[in-house]
């Protein structure tokens, strides 16, 4: 299977000069070694890998300047990588350059209880952060499946299971450390809760994919940890039903902490890969999160509503083990999915749109993915109106793959005429750069255009991602 080719895969020489130059300075965390520049041009996208010329770890902002000064001069292409799950093509090296590996950069540099927030180095994982923090009462709310890096999650803009009642990154991000294209190091704000001094810097880089600048540092919200969290899962006859129900979940405005929806064939994933025996027909899980009381009023009224659309089987999980093993399932839908077709490629995608219309869209999407030849899954946020569509290709399929795209192609078409996005979650990257202007307009995305220019004249920083130079 070959997916397309991006017209700016050309790849731009590399001066020796400037490879010495990267040896004399990092010692054995410069290499050139095949298999870790191949580790560093491949992700779970359905692309090819593409790999850099050269990979260099970076332990602090002054080296990160240091590279990006150095890229500069020589006009090298500069890709900033954290922990490599990317979906859409993010971190794929399509003109060459160095891979600047920000694993090393694992700190978190300070927790501040008081005001509720923690500044961590982009390296610092998720599941790091929220082990450090424990002893506090506070935890960091925002859970991609993957145990990704918050310099990662800022660049995408991540999300996840928890969205629906703590928002994404574009909420959680407080402050950046960031490095500009030409090495200048700059903070694009404090820790306070508001301001209204000047351009909103923070906004600007959170979602830029590595584009306008290399995130090194992160201060983030935190939140106390409820006082009291249940889980459950609930059964429907058909996937309508349960998209309904979390239609009329979210407009009655029930605080649910999490709900997310599996097709049956995701549910059957999880089980032969979790070891699990949920019953395999379109699922509901759900968390709650609050006071004793407050939960236990929460899940009545979900439960009444689950029942008024055909939902049975209404289970609860409320030890902490059985929370987490159910959660963790959840988290590796991705994986399971894979199980499936053994030996397949995946192509995922997302969407994200308005509440209202969120079961027509996944209806239509339903209908068009039964036709396939291929199998698929489905899970969601759907909390949020945001669904992803696994579909298991053969990989040495060409056909397999087109009519994938066209199913891509004409979901991501649906979810923008519902006044929705082409990806609520996973980024643009590669994949979804021909649906940008569709999305935006041509004149939108003339302006992120000449705000690219100006960030980064040179077009070194993970040059054709997003918007075409």
């Amino acid at each position: 299977m070959n997916a397309p080719l991006h017209p700016e895969t050309l790849r731009r020489p590399v001066p020796a000069a400037c490879l010495d130059a990267l040896k004399d300075k990092f010692g054995e965390r410069f290499t050139v070694s095949e298999s870790v520049r191949e580790h560093h041009g491949t992700d779970e996208s359905p692309y090819p890998p593409m790999l850099p010329d050269a990979v260099v770890f970076a332990q602090s902002t002054d080296e990160v300047a240091f590279v990006a000064r150095l890229c500069n001069e020589h006009h090298v292409p500069l890709i900033p990588y954290g922990a490599g799950s990317s979906l859409e093509g993010h971190l794929l090296a399509i003109q060459g350059g160095i891979s600047l590996d920000l694993s090393q950069m694992n700190q978190v540099i300070s927790v501040n209880a008081e005001d509720l927030t923690a500044t961590v180095q982009a390296g610092v994982s998720r599941k790091a952060l929220n082990e450090e923090i424990r002893s506090t009462g506070l935890f960091f709310p925002i859970d991609p499946g993957a145990d990704a890096s918050l310099g990662g999650m800022a660049a995408t803009r991540a999300s996840g299971t928890n969205a629906v009642r703590y928002g994404t990154m574009r909420e959680n991000v407080m402050s950046l450390t960031v490095v500009t294209a030409d090495g200048r190091v700059i903070r694009t704000a404090g820790r306070a809760r508001k301001s209204s001094a000047g351009y909103d810097l923070t906004r600007i880089f959170v979602g830029s994919e590595g584009t306008l600048g290399i995130i090194t540092e992160v201060t983030v919200r935190l939140y106390p940890q409820p006082e009291a969290v249940s889980a459950a899962i609930c059964n429907f006859p058909s996937l309508d039903d349960a998209v309904q129900s979390v239609i009329e979940i979210i407009q009655m405005g029930v605080p649910v902490a999490r709900v997310e929806f599996m097709d049956s064939a995701a549910v059957k994933a999880v089980n032969q890969y979790s070891k699990l025996t949920l019953t395999e027909s379109p699922m509901l899980v759900f968390e709650f999160h609050g006071s004793p009381a407050g939960v236990q009023e929460q899940a009545e009224t979900v439960q009444a509503i689950t029942a008024e659309h055909g939902g049975m089987d209404f289970e609860w999980a409320e030890r902490p083990e059985d929370r987490n093993r159910l959660w963790t399932a959840r988290h590796n839908a991705y994986f399971a999915g894979l199980q499936l077709r053994p030996g397949c490629r995946a192509s995922t995608t997302d969407v994200c749109v308005p509440i209202s219309r969120l079961a027509e869209c996944v209806r239509e999407t339903v209908d068009e993915l039964d036709a396939a030849s291929f199998p698929y899954t489905i899970v969601g946020h759907v909390g949020d109106g945001n669904f992803h569509v696994l579909m298991l290709l053969d990989a040495d399929s060409e056909k397999e793959w087109q009519e994938s795209e066209v199913i891509n192609h004409n979901l991501v078409r649906r979810a923008i005429a519902a006044d929705g996005t082409c990806t609520g979650e996973h980024g643009v990257g590669l994949h979804k750069m021909q649906f940008m202007a569709e999305e935006h307009g041509e004149d939108a995305l003339a302006l992120m255009r000449s705000l690219k220019h100006a960030f980064d004249p040179n077009n070194i920083l993970n040059p054709g991602k997003i918007i075409n130079w």
